[in-house]
């Protein structure tokens, strides 16, 4: 399975320019899109479920345009939105069921055996009965990732899935998605600015600024990028003060006398500035905050 996204762009009416010729080739596997808010990742996503249609460009899948395939893109879809919501007169097993029968599961015996593995995979079988209005914050968010997942789409959009999630939630739900990115020709999307989600689960990245695709490739390469660049070192108050007019901080952890701090710079700072090893968090600030701004000025 491929999607072949070309020259893409979306006007909105007020003007907004939210996608600015996107170009990308997304294969089977876990695909992630990361950038701040506001960088045209949700337009994207809503444009890949067909319920918005671009201004120019086309999306492909397997050669197919998906605005003149809805009805077949639809019936192989999950899809999570950042704005999930449900029917809160349901139960929480009831809302689930409605969702299996919308994929596709007409057996009503099977469909409610895979209602409940669905809902002991994302930790929500004990609260099965309770109205999915009455559900935690967190645990609406399960609920969302268990419709998107129920009928085993081929392609699994989600959007910002990790939003109002705690650390085992998080994890509960990367390694969900982990186990369903092996499967043979599945697709699936992860929209986020949360940094750690891409590192964790996705082979295959794209950073989006202001619309525009500035990064493309594997997260190991987007790290290479800011080797070199960053730098730890201990700071007096004062100095911590300085820093934080002149540098980007990362992390900033209390120690005798100071801070320890981790910096992102285009040259190592002055004083006592050790280099180390970047991560994915790390390489995102750097990227956005210092490479991006050097190529527009090249």
């Amino acid at each position: 399975m491929k999607i072949e996204i070309r020259d893409l762009n979306k006007i909105y009416p007020n003007g907004t320019h939210a996608l600015k010729n996107i170009n990308l080739v997304i294969e089977s596997g876990m695909f992630g899109l990361l950038g701040p808010n506001g960088a045209g990742k949700s337009t994207l996503m809503r444009i890949l479920v067909t319920l918005v249609k671009p201004t120019s460009g086309i999306v492909l899948l397997d050669g197919k345009d998906i605005q003149k395939h809805r009805k077949e893109v639809r019936k192989i879809l999950g899809y999570l939105p950042q704005d999930f919501r449900f029917f809160t007169s349901l139960k929480t097993w009831e809302f689930l069921d409605y969702s299996a029968a919308l994929a596709g599961m007409k057996n009503r015996k099977e469909r409610l055996k895979e209602v409940d593995r669905m809902l002991d995979q994302v930790g929500l079988l004990e609260v099965r009965d309770r109205n999915a209005n009455k559900l935690s914050g967190g645990m609406k968010r399960r609920l969302g990732i268990a419709q998107a997942l129920i009928g085993n789409p081929k392609l699994f959009i989600v959007d910002e899935p990790t939003t109002g999630l705690d650390p085992d939630e998080r994890i509960r739900f990367r390694n969900i998605l982990s186990t369903l990115s092996q499967k043979q020709d599945v697709i699936i999307i992860l929209s986020t600015h949360i940094v750690g989600d891409i590192s964790s689960t996705c082979q295959n990245m794209a950073l989006l600024n202001k619309g525009e695709v500035v990064f493309c490739g594997r997260p190991e390469n987007l790290v290479n990028e800011a080797k070199g660049h960053v730098f730890k070192m201990n700071l007096t108050p004062y100095e911590y003060e300085k820093a934080k007019e002149e540098y980007d901080i990362i992390s900033t952890i209390p120690v005798e006398n100071g801070w320890e701090v981790q910096i992102v710079s285009d040259l190592p700072p002055d004083g006592n500035a050790v280099e180390i090893e970047p991560n994915i968090e790390h390489a995102y600030v750097y990227y956005m905050e210092h490479k991006i701004h050097a190529d527009l000025n090249v």
